[in-house]
């Protein structure tokens, strides 16, 4: 979700309260939502399959490597990633939830981001972990988690708990994807692959290589699945990014990156 890249001479389209809508003053049709000091998501209304974030970029590589066509997005904003999802695919196979907490925000987007109802594409006010908790066993083939409580993963969506659950619901060929906004030493993203690597059997990352080797803060894709992931797939993709190239890290190097941080747990 977040992204701390600012733009100069933005012009404001509205407010309510923390959530704040910006015309992109370099791309005219561009839309952007700030939620505090934070952007949120970006949607440009004349060409939903753009994707400004590179984060959401990674997500979109996991979802076509995999094929995935049961998805579920916890975390919506203004769904920038599930229009993309939709604008291509062709023959209209794809299902899509996007599970978004807070009402207001999926108000804005209506209003001002041109999210419209679409065949395959459902947009629910729900706590994403309720909402998955619901779902059969081996129901979805890629869950995305992009939510945000200022610039961090809330906590009850990433416990040992939660992502044990997530596993369950996830189907054996699928994956689970979380993307996770941190700062050196990358103390959440530690954590949380230490949350994965105990319930999937394969995880690995994705982000900027001065990212992944702790030099500086930014967005960290952990990729987690039951088998073998396409990690050369999502390598490759990555470093081909021409706006924003990613490093991909292994199993191995999230081993070593994860070695005796326990993990996120429920309760006090």
């Amino acid at each position: 979700m977040p992204s701390r890249r600012r733009r100069s001479g933005p012009e404001i389209l509205a407010q309510d309260g923390e959530l704040l809508v910006q015309r992109d003053a370099d791309r005219p049709t561009g839309r952007l939502l700030r939620q505090g000091d934070m952007d949120a998501s970006y949607v440009d209304l004349a060409d939903p399959r753009h994707l400004e974030f590179d984060y959401l970029r990674r997500m979109r590589d996991v979802v076509e490597a995999l094929r995935a066509r049961r998805i579920v997005h916890v975390g919506g904003a203004a769904c920038a990633l599930a229009r993309s999802l939709h604008a291509t695919d062709r023959g209209n196979v794809r299902r899509q939830d996007v599970v978004e907490v807070d009402e207001g925000v999926v108000a804005m987007a209506r209003e001002h981001f041109g999210l419209r109802r679409a065949p395959g594409l459902k947009v629910r006010v729900a706590d994403g972990r309720a909402w998955v908790a619901g779902r059969d066993d081996g129901s979805i083939d890629a869950l995305l988690i992009d939510a945000f409580v200022g610039a961090r993963v809330p906590r009850h969506l990433a416990t040992r708990e939660a992502l044990a659950d997530y596993a369950r619901a996830v189907a054996p060929g699928g994956a689970l994807a979380i993307n996770v906004v941190d700062s050196p030493p990358l103390d959440d993203v530690r954590a949380i692959a230490a949350g994965l690597r105990e319930t999937f059997a394969t995880v690995a990352a994705v982000a900027a290589g001065p990212v992944l080797r702790g030099r500086r803060q930014g967005n960290v894709v952990l990729v987690a699945g039951h088998g073998p992931l396409p990690l050369e797939r999502l390598r490759v993709r990555g470093a081909a990014d021409g706006r924003s190239p990613a490093q991909l890290a292994g199993p191995h190097d999230v081993q070593l990156l994860c070695r005796g941080v326990p993990p996120w747990q429920d309760g006090p």
